[in-house]
């Protein structure tokens, strides 16, 4: 008996075992990560809980943004559809985002150009939809200001970003499915990034206080005038709502393309 109950009492110590459940089947063994595994999987919440494919992002405090070289924009002079890496804090990649644009819109409305971001995961599948649509940018227009749609997973809209007319600072909210104000983005006077990291700060409503950045790295001089490759950081909570930091992903585009964005055609 005093046996038994000694195996119970080892179940009971493994991982993962709840109260009141079923002894762990003896064949329960523990699966040790592998460091240089391209695929970087978490420990993912209970299936339904999250939006499809925003597990990854459950636990993340840091996301990097890695916009690819366009080595046919480079030599050409060219606008070409943007791409991006979006990897953990270990350097590997958990997304791929893609830009779907047409040539006109690329060539004639440059940084304005309304586009369509799709995010996909390791597999393949879209996870994430950003929507961007031609509007205006101007410290001197203070209506029709730049917005982003986020859908996530395809379809289902579950926020928005939204430019807030500043004469001095770039401001945005994040807002939820619902178009109400969840947080606030303040940026800096001035956003040309030449010899240093450009934060946004990311604020309570009232601006109070601060619980994250979005930080456009410096990647050096010879970086910033021969290539249109931006390098950004993505600065949370661990337990921010998913939706939001998809939400975080969408504006760190947004703000690519409006302050960052350029190629040897402008120079």
């Amino acid at each position: 008996m005093a046996s038994k109950d000694a195996q119970n009492q080892r179940s009971r110590d493994l991982p993962g075992f709840l109260p009141g459940a079923p002894d762990p089947d003896r064949s329960f063994h523990i699966s040790l990560p592998n460091p240089g595994n391209q695929v970087w999987q978490p420990a993912l919440p209970l299936p339904g809980s999250l939006p499809p494919g925003l597990e990854y992002l459950s636990q993340l405090d840091l996301i990097i943004i890695h916009q690819q070289v366009e080595l046919l924009g480079m030599i050409l002079g060219t606008e070409t559809s943007n791409k991006y890496e979006i990897k953990n804090s270990l350097g590997q990649r958990i997304y791929f985002a893609e830009e779907e644009s047409i040539c006109f819109n690329r060539t004639f409305c440059s940084t304005l150009r309304s586009c369509t971001l799709k995010i996909t995961d390791n597999s393949g599948r879209e996870v994430i939809t950003v929507n961007r649509p031609l509007r205006c940018n101007s410290c001197w227009c203070p209506c029709y200001l730049q917005e982003l749609e986020i859908q996530a997973p395809p379809g289902t809209i579950v926020g928005y970003v939204a430019q807030k007319w500043h004469p001095f600072l770039p401001k945005f909210t994040i807002q939820n499915a619902n178009k109400e104000d969840i947080l606030k983005i303040v940026g800096p006077c001035a956003t040309c990034g030449c010899f240093g990291d450009v934060d946004f700060e990311v604020k309570t409503i009232n601006e109070k206080l601060t619980i994250g950045k979005i930080s456009k790295y410096w990647s050096g001089f010879v970086n910033d005038v021969f290539t249109n490759a931006d390098n950004f950081g993505i600065h949370v909570p661990a337990d921010l709502d998913v939706t939001v930091k998809a939400a975080m992903i969408g504006a760190c585009f947004l703000f690519d393309f409006m302050f960052f964005e350029h190629s040897l055609a402008g120079l």
